[in-house]
């Protein structure tokens, strides 16, 4: 079997053969032909694209089967990688060979092939190895610049994971969203994903309608994928943490379903009253120092707040000490005294309170939350839901440091 006939290589075998014979069609370009190509057809600030790196990535976008107009996305997304490249090298970023070559990989291994098999492919339909390497060269070198300008403001809280898992008042919580279902038959997988991700990166909701009209399965699409309002603990645990950390037009990531990949769009979203969360344990530690509610003690607590980042740092503090000093446990909430509740309650994790005191106010409590253990499906992750979150927060930072990029730019077409 060649590589080309393997079924998984769907994605570029459905197109291939149409885009070959295009190829073959227009000829081999004649000199004069040859020579218009590269000339200038849009100017970004001070660069420059040609009508060869249009029709290179128009080419190859209908052969990675993109459900937009090949001609208009190529224009747009070659504007757009002259903005994100000169970004990226201005902060003196650029992937280095190994990493462009893992890149490549990667990007081949959704088809499931390898980079020579894709590379091979695509120079059949006419497609030139630089066009794919340069286009794996700006993905990179984009992800790497907003990582670095971005990733320290991408914060996202103990609470905001809960509400992802589903935890945090979910039953009072409404959402308004819209569905594509793609059919991923036995041997179109690799297609199917490849479409799914194009879609994915949709940010408007009248796009999102429209492409649902056109490629979804579900019977959803003759209203555009317009779903009724429906309370967010109706849907399945894995489904929540996905759309309730989506932002009013953002889209999940896509969802494998059986015979099919899902993509869902926010289109709105409600909360009433917030219920008490459903904790199955909640972990806290509490350090006890002389003097109550004294200048002295309160000036101590400062001390070791300052000094201190989690619930372990603790044990250095209190390593010299009596062990009834220090106090660490997981509780169910039932089994944690009221008032040590009221005041875990208003902390988010490693947070510290000093509103107690023991011993007839003689003691003050330093009471720190080391973190709380939702009910919830043993099939979620707080590690993906905190990943996906943070990783949306990076794509909305990204999008909008891109419309700034787009609108301080010289833009002229030749």
């Amino acid at each position: 079997m060649s590589r080309l006939t393997h079924p998984m290589h769907s994605l570029i075998r459905t197109t291939l053969a149409l885009a070959t014979l295009a190829w073959i069609a227009t000829g081999a370009p004649q000199a004069a032909h040859a020579q218009s190509l590269f000339e200038p057809a849009i100017k970004v600030n001070d660069n420059v694209i040609t009508r060869y790196e249009l029709e290179q990535r128009a080419r190859m976008l209908q052969i990675f089967d993109s459900p937009s107009n090949p001609e208009e996305a190529a224009r747009d997304q070659l504007i757009e990688d002259r903005l994100k490249v000169d970004a990226a090298r201005d902060a003196g970023l650029r992937p280095s060979r190994e990493e462009i070559e893992e890149g490549m990989e990667e990007f081949a291994g959704r088809a499931e092939m390898s980079a020579e098999e894709l590379i091979d492919a695509l120079d059949e339909a006419g497609v030139a190895e630089e066009t794919f390497r340069d286009f794996i060269i700006v993905g990179l070198s984009w992800r790497e610049l907003v990582r670095a300008r971005f990733a320290s403001r991408v914060e996202v809280s103990e609470r905001e994971v809960d509400r992802a898992l589903g935890q945090t008042g979910a039953g009072n919580v409404r959402v308004l969203l819209s569905e594509i279902i793609l059919p991923a038959e036995s041997g179109q997988e690799a297609a199917a994903e490849a479409r799914a991700r194009e879609l994915a990166q949709i940010t408007s909701i009248e796009a999102f309608s429209e492409a649902a009209r056109r490629h979804s399965a579900a019977e959803s699409r003759e209203r555009g994928g317009r779903l009724d309002w429906q309370s967010a603990s109706e849907l399945p645990p894995a489904i929540q943490s996905r759309v309730l950390g989506l932002g009013r037009g953002q889209v999940t990531e896509p969802i494998p379903i059986p015979g099919g990949i899902a993509l869902l769009q926010m289109r709105g979203i409600e909360e009433g009253a917030v219920a008490e969360p459903e904790y199955a344990a909640i972990e806290y530690a509490a350090y006890y120092i002389d003097g109550g509610r004294s200048d002295q003690a309160l000036a101590r607590a400062r001390k070791i707040e300052e000094s201190i980042d989690t619930c372990d740092d603790l044990y250095g503090i209190a390593k010299d000490e009596p062990e009834d000093v220090l106090e660490r446990d997981s509780k169910s909430p039932e089994e944690i005294p009221a008032d040590v509740a009221a005041e875990l309650a208003r902390l988010d994790r490693h947070e510290v309170s000093t509103a107690l005191t023991r011993a007839d106010g003689e003691t003050l409590v330093f009471l720190m939350l080391c973190g709380r253990t939702p009910v919830t499906d043993e099939d979620i992750s707080r590690e993906d839901v905190l990943l996906s979150l943070q990783n949306r927060r990076l794509e909305s930072f990204a999008n909008g440091y891109l419309e700034q990029l787009r609108a301080e730019a010289r833009i002229i077409d030749q």
